[in-house]
């Protein structure tokens, strides 16, 4: 059985397009996918610019790799990963890589590692490129990843009727269908699934919800079933559609 405690991560992560403040919750996140054997950091550290990173480098056990900046205009920082991401590739030590950077720039990278059949987590902020988003199995925005008071003004706040979110509402609707038994009831993991899927980027934190179940339930659009999981306590969570009353959308 795989757990989380065998599946061996590479976490490589550009300086130039990361700040330092994500790295508490960067490092719980990919915590949560398998075990970083490996921690690079690319920069060039003769710099000035990449302070904030330098500080938090030794307590995490990150290793930093210097790449000199050779012309104005080029990004060896960029290469210098790509290169180091390929040998590691090649090495087939591990199950999957985190690339953390908002450039786009390592989209075919991403792409590349998929089809050698391991696994990409992508962290960037809000602003990177779509293609680099879609080119990742799974994509997490390090907004949320930033440490916040419980009251921030800036903190994700649930949505107050998250089922009325179009996008949203339809994006769960096809992810139960797609999912469901003859019941029209589906696994709520079988749902996280295929929406993964179709979006690596949507999380629930995002609106403001810690779960998929939690937002699911908010929305108050889905029916949710708990059963059990053979004769142990372990319960598995199940959602279906409600039946829409006549003359509603």
């Amino acid at each position: 059985m795989t757990t989380t405690a065998t599946i061996r991560l590479a976490v490589l992560i550009d300086a130039d397009n990361a700040q330092p403040a994500i790295v508490d919750g960067l490092l719980a996140e990919v915590a949560k996918y398998g075990v970083a054997s490996v921690k690079r950091i690319y920069g060039d550290w003769t710099g000035p610019h990449l302070k904030g990173w330098k500080e938090v480098l030794l307590s995490h056990s990150i290793q930093p790799i210097q790449q000199f900046r050779y012309t104005t205009g080029k990004n060896a920082t960029d290469s210098a990963l790509i290169i180091d991401a390929m040998d590691l590739l090649y090495g087939d030590r591990f199950d999957g890589f985190c690339i953390v950077s908002s450039d786009s720039d390592f989209t075919r990278l991403a792409m590349r590692i998929r089809e050698s059949g391991l696994t990409v987590y992508g962290f960037g902020e809000k602003k990177t490129p779509e293609p680099f988003v879609k080119a990742c199995d799974k994509f997490i925005y390090t907004e949320i990843l930033l440490p916040r008071a419980d009251d921030a003004a800036d903190a994700p706040k649930p949505a107050r009727e998250p089922g009325k979110d179009r996008q949203l509402a339809s994006l769960l609707r096809k992810a139960v269908e797609a999912a469901s038994d003859d019941g029209g009831w589906a696994n709520l993991g079988a749902i996280g699934s295929y929406i993964a899927k179709q979006m690596p980027d949507f999380d629930p934190r995002s609106y403001g919800f810690p779960k998929l179940r939690e937002l699911v339930v908010a929305t108050k659009l889905f029916e949710i079933e708990e059963r059990l999981i053979g004769t142990g306590p372990a319960k598995s969570v199940y959602a279906r559609e409600r039946k829409r009353r006549p003359g509603k959308g």
